[in-house]
């Protein structure tokens, strides 16, 4: 495999979606996965009530779309991870759910900050106003 894009998609895991134009011509769900890819997926569910980067994922993920796709999205995370441990023969680190919330946090920010920019305001942290 070249990289872990590819890995995915040998998967199954990636979107299936045909785009010309900006126009999505068609998104067929994929019939036939491979083994390895009901396996990730079957770790991917485990991580519904842990507390780590990957649990925080799968929770944040369900809360913008369904159940389903969210355990997809969280498989190909989880087949990435594998796929850059086996290549660069390498342990994973686990960051910790904390790290994942206070990276989301920090996002959010600077997309509203820039947001308010654009509309002419500026934003101000609340410990930070003048009383």
């Amino acid at each position: 495999m070249e990289n872990a894009k590819h890995f995915t998609s040998w998967l199954k895991l990636s979107p299936n979606s045909r785009i010309s134009g900006g126009k999505i011509l068609s998104n067929n769900k994929k019939r036939k996965k491979p083994k390895a890819a009901i396996y990730f997926r079957m770790c991917a569910g485990t991580l519904k009530n842990s507390k780590t980067y990957l649990g925080g994922f799968l929770r944040r993920k369900t809360a913008q779309t369904d159940y389903t796709n969210a355990l997809t999205a969280t498989a190909r995370k989880i087949a990435v991870i594998y796929y850059n441990m086996l290549k660069n023969k390498s342990s994973y680190i686990e960051l910790g759910g904390d790290y994942y919330e206070k990276q989301h946090r920090e996002r959010v920010t600077r997309n509203l900050r820039k947001s308010a920019e654009r509309l002419g305001f500026i934003l101000v942290k609340k410990d930070d106003r003048i009383s």
